[in-house]
């Protein structure tokens, strides 16, 4: 093990420590038997395809390079941590960050969403966070839809030129808020409003979300970028293997 890489695990260590520090809170993703059966079903259903990307994607990358193995677990480790630290919200959920935008603009969305489901089982199993039920449900919202959007954000903002400062930070903030736009409509979906129907329901569970998730969303921007930062100065080898920095 080299110095760079000492000073990267050390980072990355101490970066962990930092973010697992928070106040217990007894909330999910969405909850063990919150959703109807059918909606447990139709929702890992849709999972399915995109997990298999995901997981060709992923050979594709270790085959192309073994250095992109550190990177992309420490990908699956941010996703764990920062998704944890999560605060009480609408009933049988709850709002927190979601950590896939790095993952997504390192690797592309499809890595993403075996990594988030890795993450949602370790998280039902041993923190109480989500459930088995719910698991296709969850990997949909924080693990295929929100690096979806990070990821094609941040593709956009390459294209128009912004600084790599800025795009990562609105694809790891609108990454996040999108998560929460869909858990919004899965919750609505399963307990449509009885005055105004789905569309009524998903707006009232939209307004609940905001006032915790929009600072969330703002605050894991700004960490994804501080996180970048530390990538750049210690792992710049690893980026370069995975195309995120250009070869000189």
């Amino acid at each position: 093990m080299n110095k760079k890489e000492r000073k990267a695990i050390t980072f990355i260590s101490v970066m962990a420590i930092f973010f697992s520090i928070a106040p217990t809170a007894n909330a999910m993703h969405i909850m063990e038997g919150y959703l109807p059966p059918g909606f447990c079903v139709l929702w890992g259903a849709l999972c399915i395809p995109f997990l298999a990307a995901g997981l060709y994607s992923i050979n594709k990358s270790m085959n192309k390079d073994r250095k992109a193995l550190i990177l992309l677990a420490m990908s699956g480790a941010y996703i764990f941590v920062i998704s944890s630290l999560k605060i009480p919200s609408v009933t049988g959920s709850c709002s927190h960050m979601t950590g896939t935008g790095l993952g997504a603009i390192l690797f592309g969305p499809a890595a993403v969403s075996v990594l988030g489901l890795i993450v949602l089982i370790f998280q039902a199993l041993l923190l109480a966070h989500g459930g088995l039920t719910t698991l296709g449900a969850n990997t949909f919202s924080m693990a295929i839809a929100g690096p979806l959007l990070s990821y094609g954000i941040y593709q956009l903002c390459k294209k128009l030129n912004f600084s790599r400062k800025i795009s990562v930070f609105l694809a790891a903030t609108l990454g996040d808020l999108f998560t929460y736009c869909v858990t919004s409509i899965q919750l609505a979906l399963a307990y449509p409003s009885p005055q105004g129907g789905v569309f009524v329901s998903a707006v009232k569970f939209l307004s609940v979300f905001a006032p915790t998730q929009l600072p969330l969303a703002i605050i894991e921007g700004i960490l994804t970028v501080i996180v970048v930062m530390g990538m750049e100065s210690y792992a710049k080898n690893e980026l370069t293997a995975v195309g995120f920095i250009k070869e000189v």
